[in-house]
């Protein structure tokens, strides 16, 4: 069958999602209620999610095994959550009602196709921080334009913003290839590692995961790429059929940063293209990561008709989104910033901004994300904490994962502990917090970090 495009159904017909509640999900049913289709859909909970999408229309019904029999019989398309199995009781009953069945990805390429300006945001790290900046400078240029984030954003109060523009900018997955069903006319690539190791094999299908992904823009486009990435650089090597955009922390590179300062933690810089200056930017957000991010950024926004200047204002007035660098209150006088940060290259970039922070000691309470990202990447996390003054490690968060009889945070603590770090492993949430409670001292910082639910430890200590 033939890729699924929005001119398949009429417009103001109904569409069915299969785990409506989740954060992309979620998005892509805002951006067709708001186009006037009709939205039906499916979820284990309720949520204050799921509560938006209600009130702004949609029918959804709730449970584990629920199915929506009749938002499933009226719908032109059925689109399902990465999640869903094929014995989901409503895949089941929508192949059995011969309606067309899609995946979240396909649904949101066949989207993305219908606008002149179609931005993909991938890499392994940063997708969602180089998102949320893009948002506030194509948002700060008043063009008005629809954007779909991993993560919440004060600036568009959530996950999703619809325009009326021909504007449009959003993560791009490479798990499970899905980015591959997207229409960019704009590819860009922050970085390339090791990740997802449940479904790709090793390195070497990543980076031709992501040169295909940068193939969708042949004739119709660019690619921006982070220059000084060994993995990007063999993911492009002689795509010269490509029109590339390179940026990085060197002059070798399109658009690169000079006159590096950082104030109380956060950089500012010179903002450079080919040898000339575009512009001076302040960021609101810390590290040298951000400083890439911003100038990715910059580089998307010129091809897309955004002058230097006026992007630059727009990021400088972004401060982070949740879960990145969060703020969240204060403990025994000491500062509490939760971190998404799963991977050991965000963890080691997360933990470097936060040395550039006045302070005591350095905390760091980790929670570890699947099993198969911990063991293949095992050598790189006991090497992620050096900058930790205290490390705690808890429980693996199985996510989509069993338990493999063999790994766990327990045994990884004990190997950082090998190279010197004060580490601690503590499975309970409670028993954490009252270790901070009586140990972390005005002064400190703490970090609570994961993809997982580790987060809810703020909940103990504020």
């Amino acid at each position: 069958m033939s890729r699924f495009m929005m001119s398949d159904i009429e417009e103001g017909s109904s569409v069915h999602f299969i785990g409506i509640g989740g954060i992309s999900m979620s998005g892509l049913a805002q951006i067709v209620l708001k186009q006037g289709y009709k939205v039906t859909g499916s979820d284990w909970n309720e949520s204050p999610i799921t509560k938006k999408l209600e009130d702004m229309g949609a029918d959804i019904v709730y449970g584990h095994d629920a199915v929506h029999e009749q938002g499933i019989l009226n719908a032109s398309v059925v689109v399902h959550t990465a999640a869903a199995k094929p014995e989901n009781p409503e895949m089941v009953f929508a192949k059995a009602n011969d309606k067309r069945v899609i995946d979240r990805a396909e649904f949101l390429g066949a989207i993305m196709k219908g606008y002149k300006h179609a931005v993909g945001v991938s890499g392994t790290h940063g997708k969602t921080t180089t998102t949320s900046m893009l948002a506030h400078a194509l948002v700060g240029a008043e063009l008005d334009p629809t954007i779909s984030i991993g993560g919440e954003l004060e600036l568009i109060g959530g996950n999703i913003r619809t325009g009326s523009s021909d504007y449009f900018v959003t993560e791009a997955c490479e798990y499970t290839n899905s980015f591959l069903k997207f229409y960019p006319t704009i590819a860009l690539i922050t970085n390339i590692e090791e990740d997802h190791l449940d479904f790709f094999s090793g390195i070497d299908e990543i980076t031709d995961s992501f040169r295909r992904f940068a193939y969708l823009t042949k004739d119709i486009g660019y690619v921006v790429a982070m220059g000084a990435d060994k993995n990007v650089q063999t993911a492009l090597k002689n795509a010269d059929d490509l029109k590339i955009i390179t940026y990085g922390l060197e002059n070798k590179f399109n658009y690169y940063a000079e006159n590096i300062i950082y104030h109380a933690g956060f950089p500012s810089f010179d903002v450079m293209k080919n040898g000339n200056k575009l512009c001076h930017i302040k960021l609101n957000v810390p590290g040298e990561h951000n400083i890439l991010n911003a100038l990715a950024t910059i580089a998307v926004c010129e091809l897309a008709g955004v002058m230097a200047k006026v992007a630059a204002k727009g990021i400088e007035g972004f401060k982070g989104t949740h879960r990145r660098f969060e703020k969240k209150g204060f403990l025994n006088g000491a500062v509490v910033i939760d971190d998404y940060a799963h991977h050991p290259t965000e963890i080691k970039a997360t933990l470097e901004a936060a040395k550039k922070f006045p302070h005591n000691k350095l905390w760091c309470v980790f929670q570890p994300h699947t099993y198969s990202r911990t063991r293949t990447l095992w050598t790189e996390f006991t090497e992620a904490f050096d900058n930790t003054d205290e490390l705690i490690l808890t429980h693996i968060y199985a996510a989509r994962e069993q338990y493999d009889g063999e790994t766990s945070a327990e045994k990884l603590a004990e190997d950082i502990k090998r190279r010197g770090i004060n580490t601690h492993y503590i499975d309970d949430f409670s028993n954490i917090a009252g270790f901070l409670k009586e140990n972390v001292a005005e002064g400190d910082i703490v970090f609570t970090m994961g993809a997982g639910d580790v987060v809810n430890i703020n909940d103990l200590i504020l």
